[in-house]
């Protein structure tokens, strides 16, 4: 270390940092040469270090699929199932940087099954590399990767027709792939496509011209993404701030965090909180290293305005002159990416920027073959599907569309129970019909009705396996209350679908529009100031928590009739178990649908172990308890 010069240091860090960076990513169908590619990449390029060289050498021999040669695959197939599979499972992230640009390329899995990984690669990158195998052309996962690269807003692609050392090195192969590939590509909004033939296990044209493709006369895979351009989309956007956090260190500073998301921002320019209207002026903008005067889309900063108005997390800050739309109902394409699919009317979490708001699927307006591009009906969205459908938040949002601004036209949808990210979706346009409605206020609210009655009002829901014993306790409570002088009203599952619901069958699909249907129903009866009992199977709860979302806390009580499913089973007073049993009934709960029991019920009732009369006994003495009669 005796020749290390800071200055020179110092100097190369400087450079590093002035360098552009690309994210790119490398998609396409299984065993078309992706993690090859990659590995080759960086080692054409240098970047690996005498041990990384040394343990590729030695995996190489233990797991390489390329004979005494390397096997490059191996420097991003770090899992163990990948390895043994000879596939990739996981997206693997690597950063390499040349003289004139850094990088981070996402190398993603091909199976149609790991679909969901491969949209998270995309979701974040700048340019696709999509390889396809010479000897096989165009397959449906070329097309499937082609359409969600498309769909998440990357514009430039290379299309890397890889193995050609194995068709001969032929033109002729070449030029009929790119062809293929351009009947379906040009109705995608692609803006640039490279066609680049190359040999990855070889190297040609990957980072110098192969001596064997002397017909070609185009750029390499380096030299094209060093070249490429693909600068300024971020900071020419309007101004985006979403809010992350508002910090308060002390009482005499008060600024709001966050990345900005698009655009520029500058001391002395005029905000607007989008969803409020509210209008400041930037008062200063903070960073780590002190304060600045302006700052660019991705720096984390800290803003100061100099009027104290209310912001909280999830706000947008914006250029006064260039606002984003505020809607809750919307039009979006949505990638589902979890193994339960999505049913319309289930609840969920919805993340767009620094904002989490619930709200549901209304409508699939068609499924996308993304072989064909052809719309499908459809009534759910399995795994990896893609569909267009309508969303409605529970409150109104700032958005751009998702082709104008993807820092706020994308969003990730969270399952409710178990946090998971279960999708992720790009909103399209608002549905301007949720402009056009309107909440009308009235003079007389739901207190003073239950209070001219002598009760609080409240949903009482009872949930339980078919013969569970729901409908029987249902009804004696209601007349015990009637008896009281309560106003009540009984909704019952089998009446309902006489009338309200008498559309709707019984597959999953059916079962949670028919519980979305009976809450609203329920929400309506609340506000009348009415006692409303509900005896409803309602097995899932993610429905059951609709429901309770709907209400106001307090005013849903959750009565668990637990009755065993032997026992129901052998009381059966329909003869509905004898016919599941037998296939006669499908998507019956408890026999080929499942029963999702409560995690915790305000009651449970002991179905099997006591009479229907102490049952009801039992609900009525917590709701004179609480305080309801």
């Amino acid at each position: 270390m005796d020749n290390f010069d800071p200055a020179a240091f110092a100097e190369y860090l400087s450079r590093q940092e002035r360098k552009d960076l690309l994210r790119f990513l490398t998609c396409g169908s299984v065993d078309d040469g992706k993690s090859t590619l990659i590995g080759r990449l960086l080692y054409d390029t240098k970047l690996l270090f005498e041990d990384q060289l040394a343990t590729l050498q030695k995996d190489s021999a233990k797991h390489g699929t390329v004979g005494e040669d390397i096997d490059f695959a191996l420097l991003v197939d770090g899992l163990e199932a990948e390895r043994e599979q000879g596939i990739t499972i996981d997206v693997a992230y690597r950063f390499f940087a040349t003289e004139k640009r850094k990088f981070i390329v996402a190398d993603t899995p091909g199976h149609e099954q790991y679909t969901r990984n491969m949209a998270t690669g995309a979701s974040n990158a700048d340019l696709a590399v999509i390889l396809i195998d010479a000897r096989k052309g165009v397959l449906t996962q070329t097309r499937r990767h082609s359409y969600i690269a498309s769909l998440l807003g990357i514009k430039n692609v290379v299309l890397a027709i890889n193995k050609i050392d194995l068709v001969g090195y032929s033109q002729d192969v070449f030029e009929k792939i790119l062809a293929d590939y351009n009947s379906f590509a040009h109705v995608l909004a692609f803006e640039n496509i490279q066609p680049i033939p190359m040999s990855a296990r070889f190297g040609d044209n990957v980072t110098q011209r192969g001596a064997n493709l002397d017909w070609y006369d185009g750029p390499t895979l380096l030299e094209h993404i060093e070249a490429v351009d693909v600068r300024g989309a971020e900071t020419e956007r309007p101004l985006r701030f979403p809010v992350q956090w508002v910090n308060r260190p002390n009482l005499d500073f008060r600024g709001y965090s966050g990345t900005l998301a698009s655009g520029t921002v500058s001391v002395g320019e005029e905000l607007v909180v989008a969803a409020s209207g509210r209008k400041s002026t930037v008062k200063s903008i903070v960073t780590y290293d002190g304060e600045k005067e302006n700052a660019i889309a991705g720096e984390a900063v800290t803003i100061t305005l100099t009027d104290e108005i209310d912001i909280s997390r999830g706000d947008l800050l914006c250029d006064a002159n260039q606002r984003p739309e505020v809607a809750d109902q919307f039009s979006a394409h949505l990638i589902w990416m979890h193994d339960d699919a999505l049913v319309p009317g289930r609840p969920y979490l919805f993340k767009i920027g620094t904002k989490t708001v619930p709200g549901s699927v209304t409508e699939i307006k068609y499924n996308v073959d993304v072989n064909t591009f052809q719309h499908l009906a459809a009534k759910k969205v399995d795994l990896n599907e893609v569909s267009v459908v309508n969303l409605s938040f529970r409150e109104p949002i700032a958005f751009d569309a998702y082709a104008d601004n993807p820092e706020t036209g994308g969003f990730i949808v969270i399952d409710r129970l178990t946090n998971l990210t279960v999708g992720a979706g790009m909103i399209d346009f608002a549905l301007r019909r949720a402009s056009n409605i309107h909440w009308q206020a009235v003079d007389l609210d739901k207190h003073r009705r239950g209070e001219a009655m002598g009760q609080r009002p409240a949903a009482i829901w009872f949930t339980g396996l078919s013969g569970a014993g729901k409908s029987t306790v249902a009804n004696l409570v209601e007349k015990r209350l009637f008896a009281l002088g309560k106003h009540t009203y009984l909704l019952d599952g089998d009446n309902i679908r006489h009338g309200l619901n008498r559309d709707l069958g019984f597959t999953e699909v059916d079962r949670v529009e028919n519980i979305r249907r009976v809450a609203e129903a329920a929400r309506l009866f609340v506000d009348a100031g009415v006692i409303v009992l509900c005896s409803f199977i309602s097995p899932f709860r993610s429905e059951r928590r609709l429901a309770r979302d709907l209400l106001e806390p307090g005013e849903f009580v959750e009565v668990f009739v637990d009755t065993p499913l032997h026992v129901a089973e052998k009381r059966d007073p329909k003869g509905l178990y004898k016919k599941a049993r037998e296939g006669r009934i499908k998507n019956f709960t408890g026999i080929d649908s499942p029963y999702e029991p409560p995690e915790r019920a305000e009651i449970t009732l002991a179905g099997g172990m006591a009479a229907p009369e102490e049952l009801a006994d039992q609900v009525v003495e917590y709701l004179r308890e609480q305080g309801y009669i």
